[in-house]
């Protein structure tokens, strides 16, 4: 599958600030972006993949765009899709990065 070469260029430009060590990796065939070794964000298709953890999972589903992650036919509570459209704004991916950034920083560096 083919990925958004856009979308994960934003994502490179957006996580550059992080002084976390940062990985790429072809994952769910697309691009998951690691941070301390933990996924954190990534792109499948044209959707961002977020991870936001189980507690922020009620509120990540409220916001547009969003839905759980589904890959093999099991939901994935604390991993979130989010549509294109709710990406076109800068400001929303960052958003969506600053909650997945902060609950990827609480888990131990792999």
């Amino acid at each position: 599958m083919a990925f958004d070469q856009g979308l994960a260029q934003r994502l490179r430009e957006q996580l550059a600030a992080t002084t976390s060590r940062l990985a790429e990796k072809q994952m769910f065939g697309g691009l998951a972006f690691l941070v301390d070794g933990n996924m954190c964000v990534g792109v499948m298709g044209e959707e961002l993949i977020a991870r936001v953890g189980l507690d922020a999972t009620d509120a990540a589903l409220q916001r547009p765009g969003s839905r759980l992650f589904d890959f093999s036919g099991r939901p994935m509570k604390g991993w979130i899709i989010v549509d294109p459209a709710a990406l076109e704004d800068d400001d929303a991916l960052a958003a969506w990065i600053d909650d997945a950034l902060r609950f990827v920083h609480t888990l131990p560096p792999k």
